[in-house]
């Protein structure tokens, strides 16, 4: 019942930055842990960042500072603002949602959005 839209991705050059856009749609929006995913081409996917109801946050260690998530209560919507984009961070990013019990894996995925970084 609970559908996972993002989007946003597409192509930039080293130092630009991009915000990736989540839709939720569900009646228990602010239940769910929501996070973001990556997977590049030949490698596993890969957490990224998570955001709690509480908006509580986590990082990928590597990435504190350049990421942010946040996300709109309101709009339904989580967000991933990625600044300073290296060609390392060129993947396919997945918003996730998890609801309660949040366990190791989340329940509903989107289908990605490609994120590619020139040099």
């Amino acid at each position: 019942q609970l559908q996972v839209a993002e989007s946003g991705g597409g192509s930039v050059q080293a130092g630009d930055s991009l915000r990736l856009s989540c839709a939720v749609s569900g009646r228990t929006f602010t239940w769910y842990r929501l996070g973001w995913f990556r997977q590049s081409p030949g490698n596993e996917r890969e957490w990224v960042a998570s955001i709690m109801k509480d908006d509580r946050t986590d990082y990928l260690d590597s990435l504190k500072g350049r990421f942010t998530v946040s996300r709109d209560n309101a709009k339904s919507t989580v967000y991933l603002q990625m600044n300073n984009l290296i060609p390392e961070d060129t993947a396919v990013y997945y918003c996730a949602a998890d609801e309660p019990p949040f366990g190791f894996s989340y329940d509903y995925w989107g289908q990605g959005t490609q994120v590619t970084v020139s040099p």
